[in-house]
């Protein structure tokens, strides 16, 4: 009776810590997404109350008053096309760390996992004097390469995983069939690695929609401002307009959830295969 009594507390507990942890990364989001559709008397006066009535206008003004959409393509463009390359460029080199063995791999891979744990302000230096000997400064070829290099680490980590996971006995087979490199690689090894592919290519995506930092650091016109870095100039236009800021953050922020929830399987799955084959 005591081991059942124990285990019913231990799993209230369990429930009770989740219940609240949900409860906390959630409710600001939720009231952020509440607030767009009230008006700010409403805001100011009953902040935790629902709507009186459903109203999109606040919408349609961000959306046709501060170029909102344009700085989502920007932020869409500049995303995929670095995610794309990425996974492209890092998906060979994590093949070949998983795949062959050669001197210094342990290094090489050690060396790429070790950048994860540098923060990315330290790196602002460097990268800003690099973007301008290239002739880059403001404009968005420079953060995509800034993108691309940023989820290198990540990426390998991952992927790495992905094609541990794949028997060696099929690029063998296909060996010995008489294929090459670049077909064992493309035509096997890469779709049953997907499951990694998917879960790296949503992080990196993930990662560079919502990147501020050097989005504000290495570009200046609104032509290639992105939708993280419009969000600070909208703080200020929109300073005493509270229903239209909350609109603006919810249209930020409500893509990347939306991919998420729909792809969080994938993700979950590759990072329990990284946990075993890693």
């Amino acid at each position: 009776m005591k081991n059942k009594a124990g285990k019913i507390i231990t799993g209230i507990l369990m429930y009770g810590v989740m219940v609240f942890i949900i409860i906390v990364s959630v409710f600001p989001l939720l009231w952020v997404l509440i607030s767009s559709f009230k008006t700010n008397a409403q805001i100011m006066n009953e902040p935790f109350a629902l709507p009186q009535s459903i109203s999109f206008k606040a919408y349609a003004d961000v959306l046709q008053s501060y170029d909102m959409i344009k700085y989502a393509v920007n932020s869409l463009t500049i995303a995929v096309v670095a995610t794309g390359v990425s996974l492209l460029i890092f998906s060979m080199g994590a093949y070949v760390i998983a795949r062959y063995d050669f001197p210094g791999k342990k290094l090489f891979y050690i060396l790429f996992t070790l950048t994860m744990l540098v923060p990315a302000h330290t790196k602002a230096q460097p990268i800003f004097s690099l973007v301008t000997g290239l002739n880059l400064y403001d404009t968005k070829s420079a953060l995509m390469l800034v993108y691309i290099s940023s989820g290198m680490a990540m990426s390998i980590f991952i992927l790495k995983s992905a094609f541990m996971s794949v028997p060696k006995e099929l690029s063998e087979s296909a060996e010995i069939d008489g294929a090459g490199f670049f077909r064992i690689f493309w035509q096997i090894n890469l779709p049953l690695a997907k499951t990694g592919l998917s879960t790296a290519g949503i992080l990196m995506f993930l990662g560079n929609w919502n990147e501020y930092f050097y989005a504000m650091l290495l570009t200046t016109s609104p032509n290639n401002r992105t939708l993280p870095l419009a969000l600070a100039f909208f703080n200020d236009a929109f300073s005493y307009d509270y229903t239209k800021m909350f609109a603006a953050l919810t249209i930020a922020v409500l893509p990347g959830i939306i991919i998420y929830m729909f792809l969080q399987e994938n993700i979950q799955a590759s990072f329990a295969s990284s946990g075993v084959k890693g």
